[in-house]
C-alpha cells in the first residue's frame, strides 16, 4: 500500500491586530494556490482563525506595547517562543512565516534558519526610522523579507537580506474614493454637519495615557464649534468598559461610540485625531485630514527617541518624506494643541485638497494585491527548497 504525501505544513506567528490583518491576508493568498490538505498553524488573531489557521496560542499574548511595560510579560512570552522553537525543530514545518512581532520573531527565525527550515518574514521593521542595527539580527535570521513599502527592498538587499516588495494589503481593501454619506448611514450619523473621528488606542494603557487629553480635546472642539460631532470605535466590549468613566466624565459630548467598525467611523469622519500606528496609514487610504499624537510612560518614550533616526512617527509622513499632517507627541500633546490642529485639519478646505491628491498617490503606490504577490514569493521558495532534496 502506498504511503500517502505528507501535507505542506506552514507555522505562522503574528503579534498584533495588524500582524493578523496582514498574516490574514497572505493566508487568503496561500490557499488560493497551495493545496486545500496544507495545514497552517503557530500563533494567530481571529482574522487568521477565520481563514482556517490553528493557533496553538492566541495572539493576545503577544500583544504587549513598549520597553517598560513589556517587562513583566518576558518570561510568560520567553517560555511560549522556547516551547514553540522545541516544537518546530523536533517537527518541522515547510517554510516559518514571522508576521512583524519582530523581537519575538526574530528570535525564533535564526534557530530555525540555522536547522534548515525557510525562514520568511512579512514587514520590515523600521530600520529606516529607528533601531538600524536590526538589519544584522534580519541577516541572521530572515531567508526572505516580505516588504509592505518600496523603499524597503534597497535597504535590505545592500546588507544581503534577499527581499519582495509585495504592497500593503489596506491598500486593496480600502476603496479609492471613500464612501463618506454611505459610512455615516451605516452609523446612523446626520449625513450634514461635521464629524471628526477620535482613535485613542485598543490597549489599557494607551486609554490611560492619552484618553483623557483626547477627551478633553473634544470637549474644547465641541465648545468652539458647537454642531461638530465625534465617533470613537471600541474594538471590544472591554475596550467599552475602559472608555465608560471617560464617557461619564464628559457627559456633554456628542459623541458616537462603536462597536468595532473603525474602518466606517474613519469612513464617516471629516477629520481625524488618532494615535500613532498602522491606523494612521489606514485614515491616509481614506484621505483624511488628521493629527497624529501618542504618549507613551516617559522612560519608554526616551529610549525611543535616543534609537530614532526621522524627525517623525507617523505612517503618513514617513511615506511622503516629509510632514504633511502635525504630529503632537508626548507633553506637547495638551488637549488645547490637539483641538486647535485637529479644528485646523477639519475647516482648511486648501490641505483638504492637498491632502487628497497625495493621499491617492500613496494609495495607488501601495495597491498590488498584496496577497497574491506575497504568495506567490512563499511558494516559490517552498517550490525552490523542495526541489533540493
Amino acid at each position: 500500500m502506498a504511503l500517502q504525501p505528507r501535507p505542506l505544513r506552514l507555522a505562522m506567528v503574528a503579534g498584533e491586530p495588524s500582524g493578523d490583518l496582514l498574516a490574514a491576508s497572505l493566508l487568503d493568498g496561500l490557499s488560493a494556490r497551495l493545496p486545500e490538505s496544507t495545514q497552517y498553524y503557530g500563533i494567530g488573531g481571529p482574522r487568521m482563525i477565520a481563514t482556517g489557521f490553528d493557533a496553538h496560542w492566541p495572539m493576545e499574548k503577544l500583544t504587549v506595547r513598549g520597553y517598560v511595560e513589556a517587562l513583566r510579560h518576558i518570561p510568560e512570552i520567553l517560555g511560549i517562543r522556547n516551547e514553540l522553537k522545541r516544537q518546530l525543530l523536533a517537527d518541522p514545518p515547510n517554510a516559518f512565516i514571522g508576521v512583524d512581532a519582530p523581537d519575538f520573531n526574530f528570535g525564533l527565525e535564526h534557530p530555525l534558519r540555522d536547522a534548515g527550515i525557510p525562514t520568511i518574514h512579512f514587514v520590515c521593521p523600521s530600520i529606516w526610522a529607528w533601531r538600524g542595527g536590526r538589519i544584522k539580527k534580519i541577516a541572521k535570521s530572515v531567508d526572505h523579507m516580505l516588504c509592505v513599502f518600496p523603499f524597503e527592498t534597497a535597504l535590505l538587499e545592500k546588507a544581503g537580506v534577499a527581499a519582495s516588495y509585495v504592497g500593503h494589503p489596506l491598500a486593496d481593501e480600502i476603496p479609492l474614493v471613500p464612501d463618506t454619506q454611505g459610512a455615516r448611514r451605516t452609523l446612523g450619523l446626520p449625513e450634514t454637519g461635521p464629524v471628526i473621528a477620535v482613535l485613542p488606542g485598543s490597549r489599557r494603557s494607551e486609554i490611560d495615557l492619552i484618553g483623557p487629553t483626547f477627551f478633553a480635546a473634544m470637549e474644547l472642539m465641541q465648545q468652539r464649534e458647537p454642531g461638530v460631532r465625534f465617533v470613537m470605535p471600541a474594538a471590544t466590549p472591554a475596550l467599552r468598559e475602559l472608555l465608560k468613566p471617560l464617557v461619564e466624565a464628559h457627559p456633554g459630548l456628542a459623541l458616537t461610540i462603536t462597536n468595532g467598525q473603525s474602518q466606517t467611523a474613519m469612513t464617516a469622519a471629516d477629520a481625524i485625531l488618532v494615535k500613532s500606528g498602522t491606523v494612521t496609514l489606514e485614515a491616509a487610504l481614506l484621505k483624511k485630514p488628521m493629527v497624529i499624537s501618542y504618549k507613551v510612560p516617559w522612560l519608554t518614550g526616551q529610549i525611543m527617541r535616543r534609537q530614532g533616526y526621522l524627525p517623525y512617527v507617523g505612517l503618513p509622513n514617513i511615506l511622503a518624506g516629509r510632514f504633511v499632517v502635525p504630529e503632537i507627541l508626548q507633553h506637547f500633546a495638551t488637549p488645547e494643541a490637539l483641538a486647535d490642529a485637529t479644528l485646523t485639519q477639519l475647516n482648511d478646505a486648501a490641505n483638504r485638497r492637498t491632502l487628497t491628491e497625495i493621499f491617492t498617490e500613496m494609495h495607488h503606490v501601495l495597491k498590488q494585491n498584496t496577497a497574491q504577490r506575497a504568495a506567490e514569493v512563499v511558494t516559490g521558495i517552498i517550490e525552490t527548497r523542495k526541489g533540493r532534496r
